[in-house]
């Protein structure tokens, strides 16, 4: 008997069910009945003629033909889907919805003043931004693009980097004023110091010498953190991208700028999208349009 010939729609089925981990997450996401998606796997397996996935009760498992088929479908998918892209670009016109997700600060300045000019150039492009301080699931977000500060770690993501912002310690004139000077990395443990609440990680300060460090204060993102430093409140470590115009203006300013390690996994600034999501027009021409716009 001839095997036949797998349907697109099916496999982006059986890709979502690995990708969300289950039936239920999968039909989720497609906004389809469970019943569906079981069907479109089975028939994806009789034409292959061949068992993808164990199901138990408890999760699904990649059988060694499924490891096998999944590399191939992805790819497979990544060329047809970059095709009905290049189609596109031959109209000279992107176009479609564009879900971004980005820290809260990021969102706000550098990417919000850069709207206004993106969406006259890219009339076609509906964007929706989204803030989130902690790192979500771009599937389960429904999310294309996410712009993600420091290392990565996720390998089912593709990325671009889009550059590299240093963290500086920082504080108000006002507050420096009426404590005692900061001049040695040692200092620090007798200053007011403002950190995060729910990001212990970012609460380890890349120091040349290391220091016990004593949180007088936190908040639940980096710019809660910029608003208590211009409120007089202590010192914070922050990225350049969203207190650059404080230090120019002196709303802010830096102290011990030789105390931080150099590089340091908190510095990258790049754009993440899924591997088995191939990179459409819009997400090429907001990449382009706003990486040289962007002042880390």
């Amino acid at each position: 008997m001839m095997m036949g010939h797998a349907k697109t729609e099916d496999i982006e089925i059986f890709l979502t069910v690995v990708d969300t981990g289950s039936f239920t997450g999968a039909a989720n996401l497609l906004n389809q009945q469970v019943a569906k998606v079981s069907r479109a796997v089975s028939r994806l397996e009789d034409t292959l003629q061949c068992t993808l996935l164990n199901r138990t009760t408890r999760r699904l498992e990649l059988t060694e033909e499924g490891h096998v088929f999944i590399r191939y479908a992805r790819e497979s998918l990544n060329t047809l889907y970059t095709g009905e892209e290049a189609i596109k670009l031959l109209k000279k016109a992107p176009s479609g919805h564009l879900r971004i997700d980005a820290a809260s600060p990021f969102v706000f300045h550098q990417l919000t003043p850069l709207v206004g000019d993106f969406v006259a150039q890219y009339p076609h492009i509906t964007l929706d931004l989204t803030s989130h301080d902690n790192i979500i699931d771009l599937l389960e977000h429904k999310t294309d693009l996410a712009i993600r500060i420091g290392d990565l770690k996720d390998s089912n993501l593709h990325a671009r980097l889009l550059g590299k912002s240093k963290l500086r310690l920082v504080a108000s004139p006002e507050y420096l004023y009426q404590h005692n000077e900061v001049a040695h990395i040692d200092d620090l443990s007798t200053h007011k110091l403002i950190g995060f609440n729910d990001a212990s990680k970012l609460n380890s300060w890349p120091l040349k010498t290391p220091v016990k460090l004593n949180f007088h204060m936190t908040g639940s993102s980096g710019e809660t953190l910029r608003q208590l430093c211009l409120n007089h409140q202590g010192i914070a470590l922050l990225s350049h991208f969203m207190i650059g115009e404080d230090l120019e203006s002196g709303r802010l300013v830096e102290i011990l700028p030789e105390a931080i390690v150099r590089p340091n996994n908190r510095e990258a600034i790049q754009a993440v999208y899924y591997k088995n999501s191939a990179v459409s027009s819009r997400i090429l021409a907001f990449l382009d349009f706003i990486q040289p716009r962007l002042t880390l």
